[in-house]
């Protein structure tokens, strides 16, 4: 099965741990990790996120969160 490359890294709260949810550049979510682990730092060195992921661009990928927990968040554009 063919998988689309990870474009987005999207740290953010769920269920009171972080995860590291990984999108595609369509902002599907093709995978989901630990976030406090040393692939996400490795991922993650050297890149500005953007502030938050509230945008309406995130909406339908993030719509299991809610504002709060969006707005922390922390959307990583990962170059392909």
């Amino acid at each position: 099965m063919h998988q689309s490359p990870v474009k987005f890294l999207v740290p953010i709260e769920t269920s009171g741990s972080m995860v590291a949810r990984l999108f595609d550049a369509q902002r599907q979510q093709v995978n989901e990790i630990d976030a406090p682990t040393e692939e996400v730092a490795m991922m993650t060195a050297g890149l500005t996120p953007a502030h938050g992921a509230d945008d309406p661009a995130w909406a339908t990928a993030l719509a299991g969160h809610n504002a709060a927990e969006r707005r922390a968040a922390a959307a990583y554009s990962l170059p392909i």
